[in-house]
């Protein structure tokens, strides 16, 4: 249909055209006020410097393709804009003023009441189209913005009341905004892999104006973003004038309407010019020659929008009416907004996360005539029960489809059970595994999902850091990311240095995600349903050497299954083991805080110890329940931190330093650490790997070392 066309004209166009055409004099004054109130903006700004002191970008010389664009998305529509699509965001309705609050970081930013970037827009209104968070890393919105629309592709069929629909059943498309440089990020090839394959309605503008901040196409790409997209087979595409209101219009309508009747995606690449400056902090002068931008000026929508009305008999005189009402109409919203109040310091620490779901231990632990289960068992049947009683909760990742049901047997049957559109295998991406989710959560999906092993997240840490952990607090609470990302972690019987590596501290130096770590069955389901449940992104780390509880020492992992309306609160911690009330008095005792397999490390080597070792098995890393490991410390006056991450500079160590901190009066003997040596991997040969690792005799020796003083 739209395959190698290069102009608008030859385009496959919506029946409703001759309806448009009736009111074209009205559509091209309309655009030309919004052209001109983007103008007005950017001069302001520019004229402004002083005031205008936070960076930000304009979308001079973009205004046709985005205001083409955003006078025909419509409220049920979703969009994922980019840090220079202010006219875009002015023509689906958002006003200067609103746009300036964000500009200046004022209490009144609609968007992110004065925490993020102007034309970083997040807006649930539900007369204008979604709008999720999304960073200023260019290209790395594409991963959300493909997730909201393959959760819409899910919510369709389902038949889901989650939908968003027209008055007339008129179905969603989801606009993603990008600029061409950021085509060449490895992102955006993930996404549009996913977009093709599952077929997913989502239109790509890519506005191409040549530049990469100083660079230049030719010094930085073998292909503008049309000819990238010929390698993806089934990804529809087009090119467009985008310095043309006209043709802009007429593709975008096209564009709009394939997608929303034909539900498969398309690519748009808009030739557009660059008529300001990279940002207010990298201005044009500095890198771009005379002729470079006499070039690019030639081709200014303004002018060209102008003479077109001028053509079609419209007077200078109302031209000119406009041109003073628009200037007038920025100016007073500027004032207004320069006016605006401040945040409220005390605001600061608000919306990192949304309130939790879950925040008492509620239902059956252990049920009467309960029988045992290892806890991979119990998470495949907190995963089915969640699938069971949630038709909004969908399961994927790498081999947990169908045939295999995950490397560890942990999504087993469920694809069976659920079918391949709940349960479904992906490519080997983490990153749009990851990040997919917060276009998923954005729409009402609520996914679970898997990276296969710990060692392999670093490829979605990008999503995660960049997108999904900051979404909540840049938002304003607008958008909490609700995902689950299960992650199989830890070492044991020589699976070597890449699939074997504990990744807690480096998750944990991430602010706005939770991080949970069961040791036993009745732990991992009763978390795996909290976490599930809780509107925030929290990662859950399932040690794959307690899986089984084939590990010599682990058979305690194994529990009795609780019933299914079991949760266990984010945050809270408990006694795995008791010290004798008698030799806490005689203070011949100490405290052990520990998770995962340093659970059992420490249940082992406390034998040689009756009744003198606590231990505290912290279950969740983030939130910390600080509240029973300093009570735990100030009981005993000894403790020793124990992990199976390599030490230094890790989680162990800094909880060290807040109990010394927090307990210090308390303390009879300095806090003792133990974690794994030094290493940048852990060896597969498994003599070396427990050379390496903290041991029940390790673990014994500090004991005995600590109890000394």
């Amino acid at each position: 249909m739209f395959k190698d066309n290069t102009s608008v004209p030859t385009l496959k166009t919506p029946a409703n055209g001759q309806e448009r055409s009736g009111n074209q004099e009205a559509l091209l004054l309309k655009a030309y006020r919004l052209m001109r109130l983007a103008r007005h903006m950017a001069a302001t700004y520019e004229a402004n410097r002083s005031t205008c002191k936070y960076v930000h970008s304009t979308s001079g010389g973009h205004e046709a393709i985005q205001i083409a664009t955003g006078l025909q998305l419509q409220p049920w529509d979703y969009v994922s804009p980019y840090y220079r699509d202010d006219s875009l965001l002015l023509a689906m309705d958002f006003s200067p003023e609103e746009l300036m609050m964000q500009l200046l970081a004022k209490a009144d930013d609609p968007f992110s009441a004065g925490r993020s970037y102007y034309c970083h827009p997040s807006s649930r209104r539900d007369d204008r189209p979604l709008i999720p968070h999304q960073s200023s890393a260019t290209g790395m919105q594409v991963i959300p913005a493909t997730g909201m629309a393959q959760g819409i592709s899910y919510l369709e069929k389902t038949n889901s009341g989650k939908l968003r629909k027209g008055p007339d059943g008129e179905l969603p498309v989801v606009l993603c905004s990008l600029g061409d440089g950021s085509v060449t990020e490895g992102e955006v090839s993930e996404a549009w892999q996913c977009a093709v394959l599952w077929q997913l309605p989502i239109i790509y503008l890519v506005q191409d104006n040549e530049w990469g901040i100083s660079a230049t196409a030719a010094e930085t790409r073998v292909m503008d973003a049309y000819e990238y997209a010929a390698g993806f087979k089934g990804l529809e595409r087009m090119r467009i004038d985008g310095s043309d209101f006209e043709k802009s219009y007429q593709g975008m309508e096209a564009a709009i309407h394939y997608v929303r009747t034909e539900r498969k995606p398309i690519l748009v690449q808009a030739s557009v010019p660059l008529l300001g400056h990279h940002t207010s902090g990298v201005r044009k002068e500095w890198y771009r020659s005379a002729e470079d931008l006499a070039a690019h000026d030639r081709r200014d929508p303004l002018p060209q929008l102008r003479q077109l009305l001028l053509e079609k008999g419209i007077k200078e005189t109302t031209l000119a009416a406009i041109d003073d009402e628009t200037a007038h109409t920025i100016a007073a919203a500027f004032e207004i907004a320069v006016e605006a109040a401040a945040p409220d310091p005390q605001t600061v620490q608000e919306h990192v996360f949304a309130p939790a779901a879950v925040t008492t231990e509620t239902g059956t632990r252990t049920p009467a005539n309960g029988s045992k289960v290892v806890m991979v068992d119990a998470a495949l049947h907190a995963v089915e029960e969640i699938l069971q009683q949630y038709p909004e909760a969908i399961f994927y990742g790498q081999d947990v489809g169908r045939r295999l049901g995950g490397v560890f047997r942990e999504a087993a049957t469920l694809a069976e059970k659920f079918g391949d559109h709940r349960v479904y295998n992906t490519a080997i991406q983490e990153a749009y595994i990851i990040g997919a989710t917060a276009g998923l959560s954005a729409v009402g999906v609520k996914p679970v999902v898997e990276v296969q092993f710990a060692d392999y997240i670093y490829p979605g840490f990008n999503q995660l850091v960049t997108e999904i952990s900051k979404s909540c607090y840049l938002s304003a609470g607008k958008f909490p990311v609700q995902t689950l990302i299960r992650v199989p972690i830890g070492a044991y019987g020589g699976g070597g240095p890449y699939h074997s590596g504990s990744i807690e501290t480096t998750l944990l130096s991430i602010k706005g995600i939770k991080v949970v770590y069961p040791s036993n069955g009745a732990d991992m389901k009763g978390l795996m349903k909290a976490a599930f449940l809780d509107p925030n992104p929290v990662v859950m780390l399932e040690h794959k050497g307690l899986y089984w509880s084939k590990v010599p020492g682990t058979q305690d992992a194994m529990t009795i299954e609780p019933d299914k309306d079991y949760m266990i609160p984010l945050g809270k911690g408990r006694v795995a083991l008791q010290a004798h009330p008698k030799d806490v008095q005689q203070g011949s005792s100490l405290c052990i805080i520990t998770y995962g397999m340093g659970v059992y490390w420490a249940q082992a080597a406390a034998k040689a110890f009756p009744g003198n070792v606590e231990i505290i098995d912290l279950r969740t890393l983030y939130p910390l329940d600080e509240a029973l490991v300093f009570d735990t410390v100030n009981k005993h006056g000894k403790c020793l931190v124990l992990t199976e991450e390599q030490l230094n500079n890790s989680f162990a160590q800094a909880l060290a330093a807040r109990i010394q901190q927090n307990c210090f009066r308390k303390l009879d003997a300095p806090v003792f650490t133990l974690g794994a040596l030094n290493l940048p991997a852990i060896p597969i040969n498994t003599t070396l790997e427990s050379a390496m690792l903290p041991t029940p005799e390790k673990v014994e020796a500090a004991i005995r070392e600590l109890l000394a003083y």
